[in-house]
């Protein structure tokens, strides 16, 4: 079955285009991811085909029996209400039925560890809503989405959640919507397993495959990618290139790619030089034959001047200088209430040790890291850090900021200039450039960058300020 046809879709922000006059199919049964550098456009053409943004030009026909389900990096909810209420947020009776049950369920679970009495009742009507749809069985789908994304205590407010809980309460409501939803549809996912651990990337993966899903995903992990995809199109220069196979057969075909059209390029060279002195001879009244030859010309010039551009970011850091003493933890204790993040725990950090630190969403990772930096207190233990210590931390919180301002501006908070291992230094607006921040748009505001320039520009700005840890 025919799901999507895009043609000549065209879309530009300033002068430059993200995406120019692209054109692709999408049929059933089609497992595709969508790679491409930050900013140019992903998750752009995402929100187009799921009908949120509009293209400057081209059509997006899309199958009246195809429903279009959006898995964005920005989830949106209602604030006010409940993880519940988000996740069954439709009014269809048997999906009523269900939140109905779950709330019950929920608030039984509630009173019993608070010493409190349940009568019960909630619960029996909720069963006999149940039984009265034959909701049994998609509830057990629900169950099992929501037990394997950790998502507990569905009657607290969205607006309390971290950007992990969100992330996942939001992937949850996704995968039960298409659940629920007609049997044609189109899942678009954006960033998918961000904020997940390792175990939920695993299940995730495996409930892709199980199910019947057509699928468009945009990953920068290529472990995931493999693992759900078959073909694999690639955003660059403005156009949209398309790869049959997992991800090395990808790199192997643009690899061939790539050297054919600098093959090309050398021989449009090698023409425009002869073609240009041929124009400069020419008198201004020109033959229906010289004419042609002169358009022809322009195609050449078109085709001689055009760049194939491979970047490599390299950076000559003069490091700050690490002393004898890295970090210290003795007997560093933390608790939240009855749950233990650390108990008794002691380690020494050494010059250039890497370490990655594992574990099931909620176990207190990120606390542990924002112990060691002194974000966070423990309960009892020390915690020493060598005087020559900078720690950069690239948090799950993303870009943070009160005022919004111009990306330049931002940067000039942290510092003027960047030191250089071979002496001298770079200015900020040289330090932007090398993280594809061109002169234009450093001065765009910060609300305007996508999310996946959020995160170059938050990555550039830890890296500005220099950190040995």
């Amino acid at each position: 079955m025919h799901y999507v046809t895009v043609e000549n879709l065209t879309k530009a922000y300033g002068i430059v285009p993200l995406f120019n006059n692209i054109s692709f199919h999408i049929n059933e049964g089609d497992k595709i991811a969508l790679v491409a550098r930050n900013g140019v456009g992903k998750s752009t053409l995402l929100r187009i085909l799921s009908g949120k943004e509009t293209p400057d030009s081209g059509t997006v026909w899309i199958n009246k029996d195809v429903t279009v389900a959006l898995f964005e990096q920005d989830p949106k909810f209602d604030e006010s209400k409940t993880i519940l209420e988000n996740i069954f947020h439709t009014d269809n009776p048997v999906i009523k039925a269900i939140r109905d049950y779950e709330a019950a369920v929920d608030a039984a679970e509630e009173a019993a560890a608070e010493g409190r009495e349940d009568d019960g009742q909630a619960i029996s009507d909720a069963l006999s809503r149940m039984d009265d749809f034959d909701a049994w069985s998609f509830e057990s789908k629900v169950k099992e989405i929501m037990d394997k994304l950790n998502i507990h205590h569905l009657n607290q407010p969205v607006a309390k959640l971290s950007g992990g809980q969100r992330k996942r309460v939001a992937l949850a409501q996704t995968l039960i919507d298409i659940g629920f939803e007609h049997q044609h549809t189109l899942l678009i996912m954006d960033e998918p397993t961000n904020h997940l651990d390792v175990e939920m990337i695993e299940w995730l993966e495996h409930y892709l495959n199980g199910e019947n899903i057509t699928l468009l995903l945009v990953t920068h992990d290529r472990y995931f990618l493999d693992a759900v995809s078959e073909e694999i199109w690639e955003m660059e220069r403005s156009e949209l290139y398309s790869y049959k196979g997992d991800y090395a057969n990808y790199l192997e075909k643009k690899t061939a790619r790539i050297e054919s059209e600098l093959s090309t390029i050398d021989k449009a060279k090698n023409t425009y030089r002869k073609e240009l002195e041929w124009m400069r001879k020419q008198p201004k009244a020109r033959t229906t034959k010289s004419k042609s030859r002169q358009d022809n010309f322009y195609e050449v010039e078109s085709q001689a001047k055009k760049k194939i551009e491979d970047a490599q970011l390299q950076l000559e850091v003069k490091m700050t200088r690490l002393g004898g003493k890295i970090a210290e933890l003795k007997k560093v204790y933390k608790s939240y209430g009855d749950k233990v993040i650390m108990k008794g725990f002691e380690y020494t950090f050494s010059r250039g040790e890497r370490i990655g630190v594992v574990g099931k969403n909620g176990v207190g990772k990120s606390t542990f890291l924002n112990i060691l930096q002194g974000l966070e207190q423990p309960d009892s233990g020390k915690i020493n850090i060598g005087d020559t210590i900078v720690f950069g931390n690239f948090s799950q919180q993303g870009l943070e900021f009160k005022d919004d301002m111009r990306v330049i501006e931002y940067v000039k908070t942290f510092a003027e200039t960047f030191p250089l291992a071979k002496g001298g230094s770079m200015s900020a607006s040289q330090f932007l450039e090398l993280f594809l921040f061109p002169g234009d748009k450093q001065y765009t505001y910060l609300s305007s960058l996508s999310g996946g320039e959020k995160k170059r520009l938050q990555l550039l700005v830890i890296l500005f300020t220099n950190p040995n840890f």
